[in-house]
């Protein structure tokens, strides 16, 4: 058996030799388009995360001349796939961690403030230092929210105390999970999973640490002693109908205990008890040994309150970002255009989703300013490598639609495989680094 996995193996590997770390996943190099050498406009790009460098430096490669400005005050980037790596003490935290400097295009601006306001009327951006920038053409790449205020009691600081965890803060809260989740296999106990019902960055994320805390404890032996239990406050535990059912036959196996329409409304850090209420109302505490909290999410303060954000429709109560979901142009403002999580989509909070749709983006902005019709279509992409123990994932890609669109040969989407988890592991962050420098 062994023996024909390694060959397996073997072969899968000799197979994904002749392609790079960009073509992976569907993520194949895209021809920089065709454009005049000189441009004048003035494109700022708010957030410098995956979606926004990416986006800046496929314009500087298009544009020579162009002013390119990038508001943002983060100057560390952050490899946010990989916080479940390190949360699950697969990865040692440096792996994820990077400069955002280091990445920007030559010759952009970049000013490091935040943005607390959008005048898109004037086509204004207001800082929060009060500094008002006006542009030609705006991309906003300004990612979520974590709205930890709507979980009562809940404090971030404390992560890595008392059992209570979450991947999602930052690179430090990521290593304090780890911490808590090793000192938890050691002794067993009731361990609480979570999931909001907002739409969510990762949304594969609370999956990952529930089969990965799953193969800890059995690792640790410890699977006796032990009670995992997963929350979510939807009526499933992922939004694909074939991906949540074949979850979900796999946790039953795995004795994981789910119970949906449950959404954590309160933790109590010092006592270790979670509250979490029904549709109704109907509140129930639950004594915990370890909990992870996965924060509702919505857009920032400033798309959310801004006349950029939906006004009606599944959208508008997390304010995100009202663009097409086919062009990512803005449905009233055509000079502004989303990339990435802020974006009011059907789907598609992922770096894979930004891979593709960067290059379409920086088209239309192309576009726009050439006064031509938008001519690409974006679908939906996402892609999520699913963990369920160490050594082995699924890959699991989709559309819009919900539309299983697997890309690679061998890997069946629904199938755990060694290749899926070795595509995490070892060839996803080359493609992330690609993709943020524009070369694919």
């Amino acid at each position: 058996m062994e023996e024909a996995l390694d060959t397996s193996r073997r072969d899968w590997l000799r197979a994904m030799s002749g392609l790079g770390a960009g073509t992976a996943l569907g993520w194949q190099t895209t021809a920089q388009a065709q454009v005049p050498a000189t441009s004048k406009a003035h494109i700022v790009i708010v957030g410098s995360g995956l979606g926004g460098i990416a986006v800046a430096n496929r314009l500087r490669a298009m544009f020579s001349d162009a002013r390119i400005t990038i508001i943002d005050k983060k100057e560390v980037h952050n490899y946010q796939p990989g916080y479940t790596l390190v949360a699950t003490g697969v990865w040692p935290v440096s792996k994820v961690i990077d400069r955002n400097a280091d990445f920007h295009p030559s010759g952009v601006e970049w000013i490091k403030d935040m943005v607390a306001g959008f005048d898109p009327t004037s086509n204004t951006v207001v800082t929060a230092s009060g500094q008002r920038v006006t542009y030609d053409v705006l991309v906003v790449a300004a990612g979520t929210h974590q709205d930890w205020g709507r979980i009562e009691g809940m404090d971030v600081a404390a992560i890595g105390t008392n059992g209570l965890t979450s991947v999602y803060p930052s690179s430090d809260a990521a290593v304090a999970t780890w911490a808590a989740m090793e000192a938890f296999r050691q002794k067993g106990g009731k361990a609480l999973m979570t999931l909001p019902a907002t739409p969510l960055k990762c949304a594969g994320a609370p999956l990952k640490m529930t089969f990965m805390l799953r193969d800890r404890l059995a690792q640790a032996g410890m699977l006796g002693k032990s009670e995992v239990h997963f929350y979510s406050a939807l009526g499933n535990v992922f939004g694909i109908k074939p991906v949540n059912d074949n979850v979900l036959e796999r946790w039953k196996s795995m004795d994981i205990q789910v119970h949906t329409n449950e959404a954590l409304a309160a933790v109590d850090i010092g006592k270790r008890v979670a509250t979490f209420a029904s549709p109704e109302g109907e509140r129930t505490e639950v004594p915990y040994d370890f909990i992870h909290v996965v924060p509702p999410m919505r857009a920032p303060d400033a798309v959310k309150n801004s006349d950029l954000a939906w006004k009606d429709g599944p959208m508008a109560a997390g304010g995100w970002l009202e663009v097409d979901p086919k062009t990512l142009q803005h449905r009233r403002f055509p000079n502004v255009f989303g990339i990435g999580d802020i974006n009011g989509t059907p789907r598609g909070k992922t770096a894979a989703t930004v891979k593709k749709s960067a290059p379409i983006v920086a088209q239309h902005v192309v576009d726009f300013l050439a006064g031509r019709a938008l001519g690409q279509v974006f679908d939906g992409y996402t892609s999520c490598p699913l963990i369920v123990r160490e050594g082995s994932a699924m890959l699991i890609e989709f559309d819009y639609a919900g539309k299983l669109t697997p890309s690679l040969p061998m890997i069946e989407p629904l199938q755990e495989s060694f290749f899926a988890w070795l595509m995490k592991v070892r060839m996803l962050k080359p493609a992330y680094l690609a993709v943020l420098k524009g070369r694919v």
